[in-house]
């Protein structure tokens, strides 16, 4: 048979079974027409043999072996009986739960809750951890550097490597075929008024041979753009720019657009959806990066002091990340000694222990992934409590609605329905309630990523549950769990009951196992919401804690002012009086009490300055010492304590003797149980004058909130004269009503296109403390949600036993059981249930202590006052949901509750 009439062969018996499907009755006409054909044919033939009209029917049925057999083989060639079934058993499911719209609407909500928590999490999860940039090609064999040494004992891994360090690796590792440098800054796009930050890559020619991405105008740049050190000034700018920008404009290539400093020629557009490598922070253009080096960090090509980049490989077919891994560490081996030939002070490198680290692309992932990562893995596996939770808590409704429904259940066997057959039929109503409930959780998905998108990726760009297959698709897969967890015990049950005793309407023979397993459900539930909320307690009060650290300097009163001379030419000394007039414009804005020049952002950015101090051979072998300058209000500014001594004052000038500020953490080190007060310290080399401490100022976090960073010292800015000084502002109060006054204020004294930013301290403490705020508000919001649900199951599985009992409460009412006795009798079954649950959830959350510790911060795993805080909430919880059939089984009528079947 040729291909055409295999093809035509196989379109006909689709329609077929489609129509077999979709127009059933009229396929059913015509089998029996068919059928009463043939049988009409054979009556014909043994009329003609003699047989009279009566004896020539009988004749043909029997020959003809059973009308009804032949329909259901017919109805078996069609290949559609299976699907046929299950929509009958979707439309008796159907049927069923309309004529309960209470309960479908409760079993729906329950596990919309469930099915939306996990959705909307995968949502987030996938983009941060799982998901591969957009026309990536083929992401199995791609992967970011990262690259980790020993310093004085301690390991230290860096993502950010030099240019030159990009360049030793590339030419030395031969297990890779393609290599790219990346990095992304916010940058200044446009000139005047339309000028707005926007993050921008600065990428190697290479970085676009990763993508299977063409540009929709003009073309990428290539490596004759991308030529250190100066590179060329051309851009390629995104989709979403040149719509907003340009107006999708096909003659926007060739013109000029302001990048920062550079002046540069659009060469192309990139494809819709093209942002780069990083999912968190979507980029708007790309750059050379050598242009962007050469702008912004000096001799960047021929040192290896600036790490500012991140690197991108793709492996060679069949090379396995342990080889690349190997083979980047020899060739990380040489360019180290390479570095150190160069020092003055080398570290040789069986000493530092140099080596590579060949991670996945998603950062999250790699050894940069920080607090963060293993909290996002934990709020994943939290979430999937929820919907177990969720699962258990619809399993035991449908538990109590086939016990209700026994005796219609034992009709239906007795009258022939296999066990198996009706086991699939209540899997079946299951799945539809399922379904349903996932249409209602990808609703609630869409609006939970709302919230989790603040969290987790607030600078992302939004993408919604129904426009990502991938989500929908997660989502599919977690409605299939759902309806087959939610529905297994119940089918079960239901396929073992006794037909006998479940025909005799009104005995009650099963029901006491049934509460049995009702009881396990339940109590799985109380006991994983015990787990949800210890957690949620120890993240609330670790979170607390980290909030309530001392930084060694105030957060709600300041604004950092920083200063962007994008291109704008001017000496070292106009710089220094520009940002002098900055600080004296400044102070005399309404609202502001004091103003600083500054060098370094706390927790932003930070350096330092060979120094030497007299009978200590090495100081710097002691530690890694930051640097800051401050002029004369600085620490008054930043609120930062003098312990000992003075801080900076207007004495303290450029012909003035030289004088520093050390940390308590500084003067302890250099100079153990001496007054550092008068030492000496030499900056830059031991020939320079020194530079005496008049002051002992008291520890601050310059690095990380919850970090040693006790090495800190000051010098003056009138002393040291640096032309890339910022400015702190010290409000009366909180400082972010004051940033956009202090902003355009501030921004009048700007020469040509340069500009200023005023960020408020608080913008760049609290992402610090993200990762305790995200565990404490995903613990905390899933811990309510999975104690509303213990608490509803609770309430069904007690009032299911009151129902089950109530012959049994009428006949103690009757025989002169006070109504106090009833309702303690109920209540203390409740809080039986509660504490039993409660004790089996704090074992559970004392095992998983040792891996949760690790994420806390001055806060033990074990804290025993969570535990009794906790306990106590579910022990309310189990008494108030107990209550309501407790109140109502004292108010029972003997009379009417001895008469109940």
């Amino acid at each position: 048979m040729s291909a055409p009439d295999m093809f035509a062969d196989f379109l006909s018996d689709v329609r077929y079974r489609l129509r077999a499907i979709f127009h059933r009755a009229a396929v059913e006409r015509e089998l029996d027409h068919e059928m009463r054909y043939h049988l009409e044919r054979q009556t014909e033939k043994n009329t003609r043999q003699g047989l009279d009209a009566g004896e020539a029917a009988r004749r043909a049925r029997i020959e003809f072996g059973g009308v009804d057999r032949f329909k259901e083989d017919a109805r078996d060639v069609r290949g559609v009986r299976m699907l046929e079934t299950v929509i009958r058993d979707l439309r008796y499911a159907a049927r069923g739960l309309r004529a309960h719209p209470g309960f479908t609407l409760a079993v729906v909500a329950t596990l919309a809750l469930g099915i939306g928590a996990n959705t909307a999490m995968f949502g987030v999860v996938d983009r941060l951890m799982f998901r591969p940039p957009a026309y990536l090609r083929d992401p199995g064999s791609v992967n970011r550097i990262n690259l980790s040494y020993s310093f004085r004992g301690e390991p230290y891994t860096n993502s950010s490597i030099e240019y030159k360090r990009y360049l030793d690796l590339t030419q030395s590792a031969g297990t890779l075929t393609n290599t790219a440098a990346f990095y992304s800054d916010k940058m200044a796009i446009g000139s005047g008024e339309r000028a707005r930050e926007m993050r921008v890559a600065a990428v190697s020619a290479t970085y676009f041979a990763f993508f299977d991405a063409k540009p929709v105008l003009g073309r990428f740049f290539d490596s004759t753009e991308d030529v250190r050190p100066t590179g060329s000034a051309v851009v390629v700018i995104g989709y979403t720019l040149w719509k907003t920008r340009f107006g999708s404009r096909t003659d926007a290539v060739g013109q000029q657009l302001q990048i920062g400093s550079i002046n540069a020629t659009i060469v192309g557009v990139a494809p819709d959806g093209f942002v780069g490598a990083d999912l968190a922070e979507p980029v708007v253009a790309f750059i050379p990066i050598t242009a962007y080096g050469a702008a912004n960090f000096p001799d960047y090509a021929d040192n290896y002091h600036w790490g500012w980049m991140n690197m991108l490989v793709r492996r060679k077919p069949g090379v396995t990340i342990d080889a690349a891994t190997a083979d980047l560490t020899h060739a990380y081996l040489r360019s180290w000694d390479a570095e150190q030939a160069l020092e003055t002070h080398p570290s040789p490198s069986a000493q530092a222990r140099p080596h590579a680290i060949v991670s996945p692309i998603q950062s999250l992932r790699g050894p940069g992934g920080g607090r963060d990562a293993p909290i996002v893995f934990w709020i994943c596996g939290v979430a999937a409590i929820v919907l177990l939770i969720a699962c258990a808590n619809v399993a035991n409704l449908l538990l109590g609605r086939a016990f209700r429904r026994r005796r219609e259940i034992a009709v239906r066997l007795a009258l022939g329905v296999t066990r198996t057959r009706l086991i699939a039929q209540l899997l079946t109503e299951s799945l539809l309630l399922a379904l349903l409930a996932g249409a209602a959780g990808i609703i609630i998905g869409e609006l939970g990523q709302v919230v989790l998108r603040k969290l987790f990726l607030p600078k992302a760009a939004a993408v919604g549950v129904l426009n990502d297959p991938r989500t929908i698709l997660f989502a599919s897969f977690v409605v299939l769990v759902a309806g087959l967890l939610t529905g297994i015990a119940p089918a079960l049950q239901s396929g073992r009951s006794d037909l006998t005793s479940s025909l005799k309407l009104g005995v009650r023979e099963g029901g006491q196992q049934r509460s049995r397993t009702r009881s396990v459900l339940l109590l799985v539930q109380g006991a994983l919401s015990v787990f949800l909320l210890v957690g949620a307690g120890l993240f609330v009060r670790s979170l607390h804690n980290v909030a309530s650290i001392h930084l060694g300097y105030d957060v709600a009163p300041l604004l950092y002012v920083d200063v962007n001379m994008r291109g704008q030419h001017l000496s070292k000394d106009e710089e220094r009086l520009l940002r002098s007039r900055l600080a004296t414009e400044a102070s005399a804005i309404p609202g502001v009490e004091r103003v600083s020049l500054v060098l370094t952002v706390p927790l932003w950015q930070s350096r330092s300055e060979s120094f030497s101090t007299p009978g200590i051979d090495s100081a710097e072998r002691l530690g890694h010492f930051n640097l800051q300058m401050g002029s004369v209000d600085y620490f008054r500014t930043m609120g930062t304590r003098i312990v000992q001594g003075r801080g900076f004052d207007s004495t303290d000038r450029l012909e003035s003797p030289r004088v520093a500020v050390v940390s308590e953490g500084m003067a302890s080190k250099l100079w153990p149980g001496q007054i550092a007060l008068g030492k000496c310290l030499k900056f830059g080399s031991d020939t320079m004058p020194c530079s005496t401490v008049i002051g002992v100022a008291e520890n601050i976090k310059a690095n990380d909130v919850v970090g040693d960073d006790r090495l800190q010292y000051y010098r003056s800015i009138e002393q040291s004269a640096p032309s890339d000084a910022a400015v702190f502002i010290r409000a009366h109060g909180d400082a972010r009503p004051l940033a956009e006054t202090a902003r355009k204020q501030l921004q009048a004294l700007m020469p040509g296109s340069s500009y200023v930013t005023v960020t408020p301290m608080r913008d760049i403490v609290d992402p610090a403390l993200s990762s305790w705020r995200m565990g404490a508000t995903m613990f905390l919001l899933f811990g309510i949600l999975a104690l509303v649900l213990a608490a509803i199951g609770l309430y069904s599985v007690i009032a299911y036993n009151v129902a089950q009992r109530t012959q049994e409460l009428g006949l103690r009412i009757a025989l002169g059981a006070h109504a106090r006795d009833v309702l303690r009798m109920i209540l203390g079954e409740g809080l039986r249930f509660g504490l039993t649950g409660i004790v089996i959830g704090a074992l559970i959350a004392l095992g998983a202590g040792h891996w949760v510790q690790p994420m806390l911060y001055g806060e033990s795993a074990h804290d025993p006052l969570v535990y009794v805080a906790v306990a106590a909430v579910l022990a309310i919880v189990a008494v108030a949901a107990s209550a309501i059939p407790a109140l109502r089984a004292m108010r029972l009528d003997p009379s009417i509750a001895l008469r109940t079947e």
